[in-house]
């Protein structure tokens, strides 16, 4: 066993601080570059302008540190907390949402969570969703991704059974699309969670969305089902927007692992085209 590392409450709060900043305001490298190629390949004139006006959004996001969308998210933060780190001087959920509170505050953020019935808004976007995943090392690694309600309305968990198999998740897939419509802000990004349980399946779609767009998976049948997806979703001509054109999707992942013999559950995580990550290591 190695030695134990301590890591302060205090830098956990000020890096999701910054993270909060940066997710918001800074469109992703991998993200901004999909849109170029799409933008290159769209057949759409409509469809190329409104890439052209996102990009343009995006520069501008960046130039005069305004936030990408006027959505700045619920605060969705994952945390791999290495085995070996010990937080001092507070509690770890506290901290982040301590991060939050500064992050939304000093960057003009808005803030968008409130109660589900009286919908009397908390005032400073806590709390947060905070998903902590213990792992080998001395390392604490968080990655802020605020989310969108547009695209999150969008998503789905389907427990379907398991004679509806690869087809009927494909199915599933295409029927989420097309009821979402323009409602996401295409082009999408999709998490999509095969097996394993209900709650599950839907942790898995959201972490997936983690994934650099143009990485590849390493299980050869997800990223078999990554490219046929993709097409599809594409094919349905919803375009940017929804205005119309080839550019309706930037990326798929895919995530299959075992189940139950009774149980086919899928989740499918919608994102924006804003896709907004950031991490860092502590």
């Amino acid at each position: 066993m190695g030695d134990v590392r301590t890591v302060n409450a205090a830098d956990i709060a000020g890096t999701v601080e910054r993270l909060c900043g940066e997710a918001d305001l800074l469109l992703p490298a991998d993200v901004k570059a999909a849109l170029e190629k799409s933008r290159a390949s769209e057949e759409s004139p409509v469809g190329r302008e409104i890439l052209a006006r996102l990009l343009e959004n995006a520069d501008i996001a960046a130039k005069e540190s305004m936030p990408i969308c006027q959505d700045c998210g619920l605060a969705v933060v994952f945390i791999d907390l290495g085995q070996d780190v010990h937080v001092t001087g507070g509690e770890l959920v506290e901290a982040v949402n301590q991060g939050v509170r500064q992050g939304y505050e000093k960057n003009y953020l808005r803030k968008s969570v409130c109660h589900p019935f009286t919908r009397a808004n908390t005032g400073d976007n806590t709390p947060a969703v905070v998903h902590v995943r213990i792992v080998p090392g001395d390392k604490l690694h968080l990655w802020v991704v605020p989310k969108g309600g547009g695209s999150e309305n969008m998503s789905k968990v389907f427990l379907l059974t398991p004679a509806q198999g690869l087809e009927g998740v494909k199915r599933k897939v295409l029927e989420t699309v097309e009821a979402a419509g323009p409602n996401p802000c295409p082009p999408i990004i999709l998490g999509v969670a095969i097996g394993g349980t209900f709650d599950e399946a839907a942790l898995r779609a959201k972490r997936s969305l983690l994934r650099e767009l143009g990485s590849l998976n390493p299980d050869p049948e997800a990223a078999s089902l990554e490219r046929e997806l993709l097409a599809l979703v594409n094919d349905t001509g919803i375009g940017p927007a929804g205005l119309g054109g080839r550019t309706t999707c930037l990326g798929v992942f895919v995530d299959i692992k075992q189940c139950h013999i009774a149980s086919l559950p899928l989740a499918i995580n919608v994102q924006c085209h804003a896709a907004r990550h950031k991490e860092a290591v502590l």
